[in-house]
Order: structure tokens, then sequence, then C-alpha cells
């Protein structure tokens, strides 16, 4: 009899112990579920990979102000320029995975290996959402002596050497974007990097430099104060921004499209429950009517893709840079 009460005594014990254990196991599952769910409980940091001024930092800018509605957290913007934007992309790339800083990448980000300028590359990111798109133009001061971009490709050819290209830094899109044209029309051109396309601009301005190869967003200001006059756009259609400037192929050159693009990125590792709800909250602030207004205003395109259409996108724009480059002679792999 003693024999059964001792087994019966630890039977009960062990029914407490198991008992005991699967409550601390509810608990900790609600803990953890309430964690995910929980996001965002404070403020995030929406890292600009480039210089203030320009068209990235100003698209942040404007989305940061109308997302926060949607996250119920305040979303401020830190500029990390450098490296064509592989500082801060890298620093956006290495960041903790939690969902608390997000990056504005750019096109920068499937390029940068190809030219051996960093190892970074977008499957150390996931993806968000893409917000805009916009192409290069070749924009030159008013007083310039060629009005076409056949009266440019004249004196390049008649003064080898001798035209200085600004553009966002070496392996920036518009670096490859002044290649390319160097490369069909034909030309010999001094190429000259910056922090970012908005300091390019203001060399142009300033008289440093001969021509800049940025987007229409990244010369609006001055082309309306009618310091600057773009010349072509390297695209396959007319910009809305400026309609009455030929594209490249009207203006008599055959180009490829060279585009910039803006999106927002988390650290591959971050939960996926945490990337739905940026996704959620930066394309509902994309639709935003300051949002689109501000991004009209200032010159700039909105395109967007969800989290799948984006990452496809970026892959994409791996390939096609990887045979440009080639192509080029720019790939430093």
């Amino acid at each position: 009899m003693k024999k059964f009460m001792k087994y019966v005594g630890l039977a009960i014990i062990s029914a407490l112990i198991l008992s005991l254990a699967a409550c601390g196991s509810d608990k900790s599952s609600e803990s953890s579920s309430k964690g995910s769910s929980d996001f965002p409980n404070k403020a995030i940091t929406l890292i600009s990979p480039t210089s203030a001024g320009g068209g990235t930092d100003a698209a942040a800018r404007a989305l940061a102000a109308d997302v926060e509605k949607h996250l119920g957290q305040p979303v401020g913007v830190v500029n990390k320029p450098g490296g064509s934007g592989s500082v801060g992309m890298t620093e956006g790339a290495n960041a903790k995975p939690d969902g608390y800083t997000v990056t504005m990448v750019i096109a920068e980000l499937t390029m940068l290996e190809h030219m051996g300028v960093s190892s970074l590359n977008q499957d150390q990111m996931k993806a968000v959402a893409m917000i805009n798109l916009d192409p290069a133009a070749l924009t030159v001061p008013a007083d310039a002596p060629y009005d076409t971009l056949d009266g440019f490709i004249d004196y390049a050819k008649a003064h080898p050497g001798e035209l200085k290209v600004g553009n966002a830094g070496s392996g920036s899109i518009w670096h490859v974007a002044a290649e390319s044209l160097a490369k069909n029309a034909d030309i010999e051109l001094n190429h000259v990097p910056f922090e970012g396309a908005a300091p390019a601009v203001t060399a142009l301005v300033g008289g440093h430099i001969d021509a800049v190869t940025v987007s229409p967003a990244e010369v609006k200001t001055q082309l309306d104060a009618g310091n600057l006059k773009t010349l072509a756009v390297m695209s396959d259609k007319r910009s809305d921004i400026i309609p009455d400037v030929p594209t490249f192929a009207e203006a008599g050159l055959e180009s490829e499209t060279i585009a910039t693009w803006r999106g927002i990125t988390v650290p591959k590792d971050t939960p996926n429950e945490i990337v739905s709800i940026l996704e959620d909250a930066f394309l509902k602030a994309a639709e935003e009517e300051n949002f689109k207004k501000f991004m009209s205003s200032n010159g700039l395109g909105i395109e967007l893709k969800d989290s799948k259409e984006f990452t496809s996108f970026m892959d994409e724009n791996y390939d096609y840079y990887k045979g440009m480059f080639a192509e080029l002679g720019l790939s430093g792999k």
C-alpha cells in the first residue's frame, strides 16, 4: 500500500510539474505573440543613403511624414551619404532586424557589386515596397554654347576629355548614365564624382562642371529659375516634368533607358509579419494626397510595387546592369 501511494504521489507531482510547464509555455507564447503584434511601439529610423537636398532625401522626408499616421509612431530620416549610396545602404542592411531601422534604397543597390565598389547587393536586404522611378537627363548651364544633344556631342568631339560631367559618385546610376552617353556618342568625357546629385547640381550652377546626367527632379528648381537647361532625357518616353525636352532617340542618339528608383527595405532577417506591417503602411503613405502633391510639384515620379514585385524588380535590375557594365567596360569583377 505504501508503495502504491508512493507511485500516486509521484504521478501527482509529475502532473503538477507538466501543468506548470505548460502554463509557462502558454505565457511565453502569448508574450511572443504580443511582442510581434505590438510592432511598432517606438520611433522608427529611415536611412537616406544620399546627402540632404537631393531627390532621394526629399522623397524620404515626404514619405516619412505621411507614413507616421499609418504606423502610429514618429519616423526620423537620417542621411548617410557616401560610396554611391553604399555607406547608408550597408548600415541599413546590417541594422538590427526588428523593423525599427528601414532604408530607402536606390538603383545603385543592384549595381555596386558589378563595379567592384562594394559587395552589397539586394540579397542582403528584404524588400518592403518600391515608391519611385525617374529617368536620367542631360542638363547643362543655361548659357552653354549648345542647345541640343547634337550640339553637346559635337562640342565634346571637338574638345575631347574637356567637358566635366558631374555624378552622384563613382558607381552611381548617374555615373553609369554619363558613361553610357559617352559610349553611344563615341565621345570622351571627364567624369567628376560628388556625394550625391544635389552637390553635383550646385557645382553645375556654380560653373565648376559642364553638365550632369541626373533626374529632372534634381534640376527642376534650377530649370525653373532659368539657371540650367536640359537637352535630352535617357528614356523611351518624354518626362512629364519637362515634356518639351526630347528623348535621346528623338534627338538622334539611340541609348539605353537609364533611370533611378527608390524603395524601402529592411535587413534580410526581419520577420515577415513586421515586413507586412511596414509594407502596408508605406504603400498607404505613398497614396496620400500630400505625398502625391509633393512628388508632383518636385518633379518626382511615383511608381509603386509591393514587396514581392519589388524583389523581382531588383533581381531583374541586378542582371540587367551586370550585362551593361560588362559592355561598357565598367565591371570591377
